[in-house]
């Protein structure tokens, strides 16, 4: 058992004598066109969790809001970028205070890339880490299985972010124009369904590809922490 929510204090204490990594995924709620609205917050405490599991390392509940433009679509609430940094340290600092010293941070979604980045940045060595959920080996090997892959495409689809009874299109969306400025309303006026283009579903041992490697991925970094 890693997930917080499947431990009490005095367990997570016992394991304090002996380690000190913990993750916290982070996503956010937004439009996935046919997908979960919750789909960044799934995959990214999903993949977590599975990273997690053989090494015994705990996982906090993702922080389910972030940065986003889709705000012109219903249920895609967003934060300041001001307020996800200040949730963040927030967490962390609590975090620290009780004995925990390395905290991953895995974000699965692309508008909190940048901030983030920067804010570990600034964190005292070692002490967290933030990891891309897709970066590196997942999106080589989502290039080279269809170079047509983004938001709402067939590289966040996976049984986990169907919803029962929705139906997922067949044909390959063309890639969208985006526009220049950045209104939510002209953002879902190019967008329509809200996929940025490609395939909305392929092979589930393409999908299995793609996972396996977002989850080593994750492993690899608790297991070489900062290197």
């Amino acid at each position: 058992m890693v997930r917080i929510r499947d431990l009490n204090w005095m367990q997570l204490e016992t394991y304090l004598t002996k380690d000190d990594r913990i993750i916290l995924p982070v996503g956010s709620t937004e439009q996935h066109a046919y997908l979960s609205l919750e789909t960044d917050n799934i995959l990214a405490e999903r993949a977590s969790v599975e990273a997690a599991e053989p090494l015994g390392v705990p996982v906090l509940p993702v922080a389910p809001y972030g940065v986003t433009g889709f705000t012109a679509y219903p249920g895609s609430p967003t934060l300041r970028t001001s307020t996800l940094l200040a949730v963040l340290s927030d967490v962390v600092d609590s975090l620290l205070g009780q004995g925990f010293a390395r905290v991953l941070v895995v974000n699965g979604h692309g508008g909190n890339t940048e901030p983030g980045r920067d804010w570990a940045r600034g964190r005292a060595r070692g002490s967290v880490v933030w990891h891309e959920l897709w970066e590196g080996r997942p999106d080589e090997i989502a290039a080279a299985i269809d170079p047509d892959y983004d938001h709402a495409s067939w590289s966040e689809n996976f049984t986990w972010t169907r919803l029962p009874g929705v139906v997922i299109p067949e044909q390959r969306k063309p890639p969208v124009e985006w526009p220049e400025d950045g209104n939510p309303e002209t953002w879902r006026e190019a967008l329509g369904d809200g996929s940025f283009g490609g395939l909305y579903q392929r092979s589930p041992e393409d999908e299995a590809r793609l996972w396996e490697a977002a989850v080593q991925g994750i492993r690899e970094r608790l297991e070489r922490w900062d290197e």
